[in-house]
């Protein structure tokens, strides 16, 4: 006996109704009996756990909340570490620059 799955009538993201269908597909991978996507997007897979009950488009929300979220995080390290190697410099700058004392004198 073969497994197989249903992947149930959608409307994809131009709400247009796709329907439904089985898994594995005629003209697929016959290893691909389970139904994957998003609500929005299906298709078949071999993974059992790649079906996720939202739509695709929040998905590329979620990432891109994740890159303005790094890229906040970047310029924050970026100002930190000129800051910090600027502080240094005037630190150096200012500090008075006593004489070395080599020990021997000069005559």
């Amino acid at each position: 006996r073969t497994m197989s799955a249903e992947c149930s009538s959608y409307l994809n993201a131009d709400k247009v109704l796709v329907s439904g269908f089985s898994c594995p597909q005629m003209s697929g991978d016959a290893r691909a009996v389970y139904c994957c996507g998003f609500q929005d997007v299906k298709y078949c897979c071999d993974d059992p756990h790649s079906f996720f009950p939202y739509e695709h488009s929040y998905m590329w929300w979620l990432s891109v909340g994740a890159l303005v979220g790094l890229s906040i995080a970047a310029v924050v390290l970026f100002a930190f570490i000129i800051t910090v190697c600027v502080l240094c410099y005037l630190f150096i700058s200012t500090k008075p620059h006593s004489k070395l004392d080599t020990g021997l004198s000069l005559q």
